[in-house]
């Protein structure tokens, strides 16, 4: 993870310099947790002066949101934001922003979100993790190349592989959620992939070396020209 932060690490303290910030596309999960122990750490000993400017300015939208889970649900990604990333470096919690799961209308909110990030100017670097059945964000298969932040079904496998924070019962995992789409996530300036564990590493070579689809919705990346790929021995086993 240290190279990863160091890419991080470098790509902020740019934005400082230059006294610019475009939106953070930011990711949950447990491969992004070691990651963002190391960066917060790395970042709180930066010099007061320039981790003051990036409090000030952060901006960062997540990718994803469960439907009818509240900020406050523990098992919400907003929850997960907060503890691994808002809290430590004491970021302000409306810079950090996340779908509302409680939306009276959830596709309205997907839209609210999508105008939002629009209008904030678009990202400047994503971070994704790999799903086990090729998604990145919640775009689950089959999703297009132009899909926009959206309401989306969560397939069996991904429940499955998010059961943890639901007490290992999948069934306990939301049905639905809120995600953005690949439009906006190919839209970003820099993406960095980061991939970790055997599991992934069927799915990982399906994504880079056979020819973008809609059900790899991971294998759009190749169409993108700046990504960045991160991965473990065992990911990159095959």
């Amino acid at each position: 993870m240290e190279a990863v932060v160091d890419a991080l690490d470098a790509f902020l303290q740019t934005r400082v310099q230059q006294q610019e910030f475009r939106p953070l596309g930011l990711a949950t999960g447990r491969t992004m947790e070691p990651l963002y122990a190391a960066l917060c750490e790395r970042l709180r000993a930066w010099p007061t002066p320039h981790l003051q400017w990036l409090r000030e300015h952060w901006c960062s939208f997540n990718l994803d949101e469960y439907v009818g889970l509240p900020a406050g649900d523990p098992r919400s990604f907003a929850a997960y934001m907060q503890t691994h990333l808002t809290g430590p470096l004491d970021l302000p919690s409306n810079q950090v922003r996340i779908p509302d799961g409680m939306a009276s209308d959830p596709s309205s909110e997907a839209r609210r979100y999508s105008t939002a990030l629009r209008q904030a100017g678009g990202i400047g670097l994503q971070l994704l993790g790999l799903g086990s059945n090729g998604h990145v964000g919640f775009n689950e298969p089959p999703s297009g190349v132009d899909s926009p932040c959206r309401v989306v079904t969560l397939q069996a496998a991904t429940r499955i592989q998010n059961a943890d924070a639901f007490g290992g019962d999948s069934e306990a995992v939301p049905k639905q959620a809120i995600t953005l789409g690949l439009q906006e996530i190919l839209s970003a300036e820099v993406i960095h992939l980061i991939v970790t564990g055997s599991a992934k590493a069927e799915i990982l070579l399906a994504a880079l070396l056979e020819p973008s689809t809609d059900l790899v919705s991971a294998s759009w990346l190749q169409q993108h020209p700046q990504v960045h790929l991160w991965v473990d021995d065992a990911a990159f086993a095959r």
